[in-house]
């Protein structure tokens, strides 16, 4: 169900179709392939609008806490990892297939709530992360673009992926909000980014980029810089202002409303058998999300009702 207000739903789908297709036309299309350059692009952006908004008193970011800022240093080194692989493999990749494997960094998630810290787990989810599994397995053999190098690359991206949705759960007691987190990534990815782009020589390979003086390739670089970074305001907004389900349900409609325009507007080949797998992947997803919240609410029902002391115990008074 959408929320009774969908302006910050429809502004978070907005954002995510023009930063997408906006990258995709810089990577694929004009072909600068050379993520730590474009990435550090990017965050330098990013960084830069985020401060000045701070401030200008438009966001709040804590940055007295310093324990938290080193400890935060991991998160960071994933968030630039998948980042400048992402973007490797959205050069390589069409935006569908991007999109299905990066959703299958569910699986990882899965994994560890079930096999390592032992998380209650609804059933729905682990057959859910079963089908993903499969799918994404199956998808090569359907993909008439198929690229090797770039499945391989969006196979470790979609492990960074799963690690930093891993360590951002496991850290429940944070100090730092989304806005903190998003400050002290868009830094860290700046100043690592720019020290790594001579040592993979992408530093002096751009010199020879051929659309380097032409204007349609300005104008895109800094449209994906603000385009980001007004894509990631929505996107913290949109997870403040409704439910995770209603949160969830916007980012399902943004990525197909964006893999549908994808298709029309580049070069794109999908048969019948491929567009059926990435339709099944996005509607597992989708499904178990739900269905985890339905087994969760009568989960916790059922205890309530076995154990009343112990919800009596437990539950607050209300004074």
């Amino acid at each position: 169900m959408l929320p009774k207000r969908p302006s910050p739903g429809l502004t978070f789908c907005a954002f995510y179709l023009a930063s997408y297709l906006t990258n995709k036309y810089v990577l694929s299309v004009l072909k600068f392939t050379f993520p730590t350059l474009f990435q550090g692009w990017q965050t330098l952006i990013g960084g830069l609008l985020l401060h000045i908004s701070w401030k200008l008193g438009w966001v709040e970011i804590n940055s007295n806490s310093r324990y938290a800022i080193l400890a935060f240093l991991l998160f960071s080194q994933l968030f630039i990892s998948f980042i400048s692989i992402g973007s490797f493999c959205l050069s390589r990749l069409s935006i569908p297939v991007f999109f299905t494997l990066h959703n299958a960094s569910e699986v990882i998630v899965c994994l560890y709530q079930k096999c390592i810290s032992k998380e209650l787990t609804a059933p729905a989810k682990i057959w859910s992360a079963v089908f993903l599994l499969v799918a994404t397995g199956c998808l090569p053999f359907y993909d008439s673009q198929f690229d090797p190098v770039g499945y391989f690359w969006a196979a470790i991206h979609l492990f960074c992926v799963g690690c930093y949705k891993i360590l951002h759960k496991a850290q429940k007691s944070s100090v730092l909000s989304d806005i903190d987190q998003q400050y002290l990534n868009y830094i860290f990815s700046m100043v690592l980014l720019a020290f790594a782009s001579h040592p993979t020589g992408d530093l002096f390979r751009a010199l020879e980029f051929p659309f380097l003086y032409f204007y349609r390739f300005h104008t895109s670089c800094c449209a994906s810089g603000f385009l980001g970074f007004f894509l990631m305001l929505s996107s913290v907004k949109l997870k403040n202002s409704m439910a995770a389900a209603q949160h969830t349900a916007w980012i399902f409609f943004a990525k197909v409303m964006t893999a549908g325009f994808s298709i029309l507007l580049f070069d794109t080949v999908l048969d019948i058998a491929m567009v059926a797998w990435t339709q099944d992947i996005q509607k597992a997803k989708e499904h178990a999300r739900k269905r985890a919240a339905h087994w969760s609410i009568n989960y916790c029902t059922r205890v309530v009702v076995v154990c009343p002391s112990f919800s009596k115990r437990t539950m607050p008074s209300g004074r």
